[in-house]
């Protein structure tokens, strides 16, 4: 019995680059990473924040684009294209709720998501170097001990801290940062799933091409003006077209899914037989 190979024909090359780099494109703008790389831009040098982030986006395609070419060794092409199919029509389902549910164009939405980054980036600032935003100093908060919240750190934050610590020294803090910050945001996120599911169903390198190019661009459009675009796009929008675009991938992989099965079935009949 005949292995399979996990890549896909060249005839799909072209629309394997294009649904990967589409996916990215529609599921990340006004996505958490967006918001973190938008809001570092605003404090930090833009460039700095742009390779940090961007580093850790490409990072996270290789790693889930290689995961998922990893599945078609473990199971026949044709179940790992129906899990793919049956991936992007939940993803879709869920989008299209999820926009049902947005007013207007979705404005709650981007400013609470804003809200949450914000937080977070203070709260990662204070950890790695008890520093606090100008405004809470004017209030009269005090810098948090940093001797005390060792004492209470265990051994595995104590490396994690020291592996950082040492990151920074070589690239810098703020690199570190954005590096960190948006590999942490990225981590079980519908784009990362879906590009798992693209890497399983299509040329590896393709859809790692094509998803590290739609981050390039939702990354440097992020940091050029986040916030002016998330203020200017409607959120609720694109949350439908992404849903859209999941749905229409997801209906053309069970497609091939059963395309290919009709084949394997197909019996031929040898030439000069009666």
């Amino acid at each position: 019995m005949s292995t399979q190979s996990p890549t896909v024909p060249t005839d799909f090359s072209v629309e394997a680059l294009i649904r990967s780099f589409m996916t990215i494109i529609l599921s990340e703008i006004g996505d958490k990473t967006f918001f973190i790389a938008a809001i570092l831009s605003m404090r930090h040098p833009r460039l700095v924040v742009f390779l940090g982030a961007l580093g850790s986006l490409a990072l996270m395609s290789v790693l889930s684009a290689s995961l998922g070419h990893i599945l078609p060794t473990l199971l026949p092409k044709k179940w790992t294209q129906v899990m793919a199919g049956v991936l992007f029509l939940v993803f879709g389902s869920k989008m299209m709720m999820e926009a049902r549910e947005m007013g207007g164009k979705g404005r709650e939405k981007v400013e609470e998501e804003m809200r949450e980054v914000e937080e977070e980036i203070e709260e990662d600032e204070i950890e790695a170097g008890g520093s606090i935003p100008l405004e809470r100093l004017e209030e009269g908060e005090a810098v948090p001990s940093s001797s005390g919240a060792r004492k209470q750190k265990k051994l595995g934050s104590s490396v994690t801290e020291g592996v950082r610590n040492f990151c920074s020294l070589i690239l810098g803090p703020v690199f570190v940062q954005s590096f960190v910050l948006t590999f942490l945001g990225e981590w079980g996120d519908r784009s990362q799933i879906a590009t798992i599911a693209l890497g399983a169903a299509d040329n590896v390198y393709l859809v790692t091409l094509g998803t590290v190019l739609g981050h390039t661009c939702c990354t440097a459009l992020a940091v050029i003006g986040g916030r002016y675009v998330s203020s200017k796009i409607s959120v609720k929008h694109v949350t439908l077209g992404g849903a859209a675009l999941f749905l229409i991938f997801g209906v053309i992989y069970l497609y091939d899914a059963l395309a290919s099965s009709a084949e394997e079935l197909s019996i031929p009949i040898p030439v000069g037989e009666s």
